[in-house]
């Protein structure tokens, strides 16, 4: 049994895989982290955290670490679950999930409820993101518009 795979007894429900407790450990960091108050530098730790990724991951996440960055200024980095993501008033609006984080074959570009991308009843909030061309580039400086409400 590999270790991204949930365990599960009879009579239990799976139980969290490897990589689902390594993310719920560092989220317990970044909030004992965000309660020291001031002083932490987020935008370094959250590039920090980009610099960790392997290359193809690092490379997609640099480069929407950028387009947040030009389409959606009002939004401040802050690092989630381990993962790079995007704030206002504190909240978050999107986030950048590796495919290694997970194990995973795309890396995935996520919204919260605190992004304004509703259409109708139903929309998407999370996209596969496998390569950065300029019609995908032009695709997600509009999510981020919509989602900032731009």
């Amino acid at each position: 049994m590999t270790q991204t795979k949930r365990r599960q007894t009879r009579g239990e429900a799976p139980s969290f895989t490897v990589e689902e407790r390594e993310a719920m450990k560092e989220r317990a960091r970044e909030t004992r982290r965000a309660a020291r108050g001031p002083g932490v530098d987020v935008e370094a730790e959250v590039l920090a955290k980009i610099a960790e990724m392997s290359e193809a991951d690092r490379a997609l996440a640099a480069r929407l670490h950028e387009l947040v960055r030009e389409a959606a200024p009002s939004l401040s980095a802050k690092l989630w679950y381990g993962m790079p993501a995007y704030a206002r008033g504190g909240k978050v609006v999107c986030f950048f999930q590796a495919a290694g984080k997970f194990r995973t074959r795309y890396a995935t570009l996520g919204f919260s409820d605190e992004a304004t991308l509703d259409d109708g009843h139903l929309w998407p909030t999370s996209f596969a993101l496998k390569v950065f061309t300029p019609e995908v580039e032009a695709e997600v400086r509009a999510l981020l518009g919509r989602a900032v409400g731009s």
